[in-house]
């Protein structure tokens, strides 16, 4: 996985001596952005920190809105390029048109709310080298929302398929992603654009990377994930019951799994109480607790259907803890 173009050959002045270690491989950041340029700078900022000693070429995609040339940049093992989306509008267009247009061996996602510690880089591609084969490689988060902070670990230094059918593992966060880039495009595929609004299309990617190799964790809070009003999903519940019933389409071993499901139709149970569906609601709520009764998004799905509380003060209180439905 390391760059061929960056190997050292060893030296041969030195007998038996094997050389100097070759250089870290470059990797390709992916910084997608839409309308929110202070909060990009502050990404980019962040990515261009990293204390790892090779090289970092950052796109910018900009995704409907003005493209800002001023970003451009190039110093020393640092590199930031500024281009519009050219693929399907949204997020997964976004990341795509960043996938193609690089040419580094590895690949990173960062949202443009999203910042991440100097070291994330540094000690998340070591840990990726260290398995063999390995593909695909996360870190944990740190949830900043409304003032509040919460660290999210996954409790493992490897997540499977299993794990991903069971829960969408929300610590494994896309702007933790690290990947390898052929693999993505030649193996895992590049991440779809059909998904609605690409939400959950982080989740459909972690389902067809771990089919074939399980995520490389390292779990360590080495990104800071901005919740609350500048997510463009929050509280969007039209969308993510689309995107919910999507996965559910699309990755059908979820409904063979009881964890799994259940957690699934608790979560369109809750978007259609929130919605003021109460019918809906209580449909999947049902189905939810009989996959798994002790599934809690249902039964605050009910709560709120039966307007015992609010949407609004459910999600907030969970956001709280680092946590959503």
């Amino acid at each position: 996985m390391t760059n061929p173009a960056n190997s050292t050959a060893p030296d041969a002045t030195a007998p038996g001596a094997a050389g100097p270690p070759a250089p870290p491989p470059d990797v390709g950041v992916v910084l997608a952005t839409h309308r929110r340029p202070a909060l990009m700078r502050r990404a980019l900022a962040s990515i261009l920190a990293q204390d790892y000693a090779g090289r970092i070429h950052v796109l910018v995609v900009h995704d409907q809105c003005e493209l800002d040339s001023s970003l451009e940049s190039a110093c020393g093992q640092r590199r930031v390029q500024a281009l519009p989306n050219v693929r399907s509008p949204g997020l997964a267009g976004a990341r795509n048109t960043g996938i193609m247009a690089l040419h580094t061996p590895l690949v990173a996602f960062c949202d443009d709310d999203d910042v991440w510690l100097p070291e994330k880089l540094t000690r998340q591609v070591a840990a990726l080298l260290a398995v063999p084969g390995a593909e695909f490689s996360s870190t944990a988060m740190v949830v900043d929302y409304e003032g509040h902070s919460a660290v999210r670990l996954a409790g493992t230094e490897s997540v499977g398929h299993e794990d991903f059918l069971r829960s969408r593992m929300s610590m494994v966060h896309s702007s933790s992603f690290v990947i390898n880039r052929r693999a993505l495009i030649d193996g895992i595929g590049l991440v779809d654009e059909t998904i609605p609004n690409s939400m959950c299309e982080d989740w459909d990617l972690l389902l067809r990377a771990s089919r074939r190799r399980p995520v490389v964790n390292v779990d360590e809070p080495l990104v800071r994930i901005q919740w609350g009003g500048s997510s463009y999903f929050y509280q969007q519940w039209e969308v993510k019951n689309a995107a919910h019933t999507w996965i559910l389409d699309h990755h059908p071993e979820i409904l063979s799994h009881a964890v799994g499901k259940a957690r699934v139709f608790g979560q369109l149970a809750f978007g259609h109480a929130a919605l003021g569906e109460p019918r809906a609601a209580w449909h999947w709520a049902w189905r939810s607790l009989r996959a798994n009764a002790r599934e809690p998004r249902a039964m605050l799905a009910l709560l709120v259907a039966a307007r015992l509380v609010p949407a609004a003060t459910v999600v907030d209180r969970l956001q709280r803890k680092g946590r959503g439905i």
